[in-house]
Order: structure tokens, then C-alpha cells, then sequence
């Protein structure tokens, strides 16, 4: 499990957050195969290489609101602190169109309780709860992903088994604190 973390060594490490919900064993093939990427053909460059808000910037493409579907979800607490993990999709509200999918771990014990409890309703996308209870916030891009789509995320973003996706790892810091560790990947 990852320690506590500082601007200094912050990392995400994409294994930690996939072993969260797929074998790392079996080597994650029910998700895929991902490998780091440095050049992302357009849009997913646009989409995924920056230091913003997934939930922002997926609207701001799709020209909708999205909402937040919570396909697994669990909570740990160990020496490291009290941890939240969930697999998620976003969908367009009004098209329903899935747009992206992630794997979200955090830190509960960074958040305001009421920043948390709306977290922990599944019912709206992270980053709109950040941003609504105006969190002081800082994305950091941690790696930008070239995946090769295994039959679970092929399932849940409407792509093809073997179809080449992109996703990127991502950490945010809360009131300077790291407290978010984020794998996100944009439907094709």
C-alpha cells in the first residue's frame, strides 16, 4: 500500500490502483494491458495531458453535464490510514453515452466529513463534489497510458476486447495534503 506522500516523491502507481479491484497475478489482463505512452494521438491528448479535473474537462468535450456510476466500491483502513477505493464510469446526463472510465483510491482522513459523506453517496462525480465544497485542489499528471482494452474495461466503455485506449494516472492534493489517487481513461 502507498505511505503518505509529499510533493517530493508524490507518485501514483498505476499497479496499486489496479490491484484494487483486478489480479494483479493474472497480470490485470481482465482489465487490459497498459503500458506508458508519451505521445497521445488527438483528441485523447487534449483530454488526458494536462493538470485539470477529468470531470471538467470529459463535460467540456461532450458539451454535458456527466454522472457518476459506481460499479465496485470498498474500504480499508490500515497503519496507512482509512482508505476508500471505487470503479467508476461516467455517463453524459442527457445522451447516457459512457465517456470515461477510473479507478479512484482516497484518503478519508484528508477530506472534510462533509466533502466525504457526499463522496461516499456514489451519486455525484468526484471532482464536482471538489469542486462544489470548493476544495483547495491541485491535479498532478502522474503518467499518461497506452491500454490495450481486456474484456472488463472493454464491457464497461463500449469498446472492443484489444481496442488500443487511453488513459493517464493522476494525484490530488487537498488543502496541500495527497489525498487522491486517480487512473482515468477516456471512452473511444
Amino acid at each position: 500500500m502507498v505511505t503518505e506522500l509529499s510533493h517530493e516523491d508524490a507518485d501514483v502507481k498505476i499497479e496499486t490502483l489496479l490491484s484494487e479491484f483486478y489480479d494483479a497475478d493474472a497480470g490485470f489482463q481482465k482489465l487490459g494491458h497498459c503500458k506508458p505512452a508519451s505521445d497521445l494521438p488527438s483528441p485523447y491528448n487534449e483530454l488526458l495531458n494536462h493538470n485539470e479535473h477529468m470531470t471538467v474537462t470529459v463535460e467540456s468535450h461532450h458539451g454535458e453535464k456527466v454522472d457518476v456510476v459506481v460499479h465496485r466500491y470498498h474500504r480499508t483502513t490500515n497503519v496507512d490510514g482509512d482508505w476508500y477505493s471505487r470503479e467508476i464510469t461516467l455517463k453524459t446526463s442527457g445522451t447516457g453515452k459512457v465517456v470515461q472510465y477510473g479507478i479512484v483510491r482516497l484518503n478519508i482522513n484528508a477530506l472534510d466529513p462533509e466533502v466525504w459523506r457526499q463522496i461516499e453517496s456514489r451519486t455525484i462525480p468526484l471532482g464536482r463534489v471538489l469542486i462544489e465544497h470548493n476544495v483547495l485542489r491541485e491535479v498532478q499528471l502522474c503518467g499518461l497510458w497506452e491500454i490495450k482494452s481486456g474484456p472488463s474495461l472493454a464491457e464497461l466503455l463500449d469498446a472492443t476486447e484489444g481496442q488500443t485506449l487511453y488513459g493517464r494516472t493522476a494525484l490530488i492534493y487537498c488543502d496541500g495534503e495527497p489525498a487522491i489517487e486517480l487512473l482515468e481513461v477516456v471512452a473511444p
